[in-house]
């Protein structure tokens, strides 16, 4: 395949539902599948996907999307970051909406004269660096294994320039320990996961390992109908035949050993601790942090940041959206209350989030 139309092809469409048919009739359960990725979730509510498949099969949204899965304490700490005296907060435009504890947001923020910043790579904050020179560039670094070598590059770069005007507010993470969370959660039962396909580029399918060990079925998958819709049947082929592995539907960008180039530079710039994930809690090994040798880099080192007493806002259900507990219409406040042009949860502002896909195209 060569062109995105035949990703999309409605005869391979076709196919492909009348395999899952047949694979879901040799399951005496339901089945449940979780993907664990913004680009499949959004997809999958675009394409219609969950209405086509058999009834014995539910698709349910993991923690896939990083603004989401932010915790209320880390936008609060951006919130004061903003504040500050000679700061350029620099941040990826889905954050810029995100609610505080108490309502607040990075936009209002810049409503109110915070010089607040939207970028659309990590790069772009060298060029303000360079440009304000009396001023203190923060960035906001989110997101998974995907972007975070971008970062780790914007860094190493500004390392070597000695740039020092530049710092990061890192709250990345990795994926893999949040989906040992989930396979451990006893109010979860899930059968199966679409791993994320842009992660996965990056780790490789050997870091998913604990999922077939756990005695749950692994495929990595692309982004277009046909990609997903492969991913389910080879799940449902997993389950069928009881024989559990980490398979790469998504082979024309993942490879087993993932970009190990890549994830040096990460490793030699960050180390894991444990982080709070909205909605899930703590998570061991699942956050990234500066290692010592480029504490100079670190926001935290850098600013004082007070001890903040943040709360999730009352009513909004991402956390167990976020859990594949609940799905967004079974919220209080999905649409009566949450819109995308009045957000109360992350879910509802980022493009990648579960409510913001349902309100679209459900």
């Amino acid at each position: 395949m060569k062109y995105i139309d035949e990703y999309r092809d409605p005869a391979l469409v076709k196919g492909l539902l009348a395999k899952i048919r047949k694979a879901a009739d040799r399951i005496d359960h339901p089945v449940t599948i979780m993907e664990i990725c913004g680009s499949h979730t959004y997809a999958i509510g675009r394409f219609g996907i969950r209405n086509m498949l058999p009834d014995n099969i539910n698709l349910v949204s993991g923690p896939g999307c990083p603004v989401c899965v932010t915790s209320a304490r880390d936008v609060d700490i951006a919130l004061h970051l903003s504040r500050q005296d000679k700061v350029i907060f620099a941040t990826f435009g889905d954050m810029l909406r995100v609610p505080g504890s108490n309502g607040d947001s990075l936009q209002r923020q810049r409503a109110e004269g915070s010089d607040v910043r939207v970028v659309s790579s990590s790069d772009e904050c060298i060029e303000l660096a360079q440009n304000f020179p009396q001023k203190e560039i923060i960035m906001m670094g989110i997101g998974f294994e995907t972007t975070t070598p971008t970062v780790a590059v914007t860094v190493d770069r500004c390392r070597k320039k000695r740039i020092e005007n530049f710092s990061v507010f890192s709250v990345h993470k990795v994926v893999p320990p949040a989906i040992e969370a989930l396979i451990a959660d006893p109010g979860l039962n899930i059968d199966g996961f679409l791993c994320p396909g842009h992660v996965s580029t990056m780790i490789g399918s050997n870091a998913y390992s604990m999922i077939p060990e756990a005695g749950c079925a692994a495929v990595i998958t692309g982004f277009e109908p046909v990609d997903i819709l492969e991913g389910i049947w080879m799940i449902l082929e997993q389950i069928a035949n009881n024989k559990f592995e980490v398979a790469i539907q998504y082979s024309r960008g993942v490879k087993p050993e993932g970009n190990v180039r890549a994830m040096d530079l990460v490793q030699s710039l960050f180390k894991t601790d444990t982080v709070e994930w909205r909605g899930i809690g703590p998570i061991p090994e699942s956050g990234l942090v500066f290692r010592d040798v480029y504490a100079a880099y670190d926001t935290l080192k850098k600013f004082s940041v007070p001890d903040i007493q943040s709360v999730d806002v009352k009513g909004c259900g991402c956390g167990d959206i976020l859990r594949g507990i609940k799905s967004p219409d079974q919220c209080a406040l999905f649409r009566k209350v949450c819109t995308p042009a009045n957000p109360i949860g992350p879910c509802m502002v980022s493009s990648e989030g579960s409510c913001s896909t349902y309100y679209k195209y459900h």
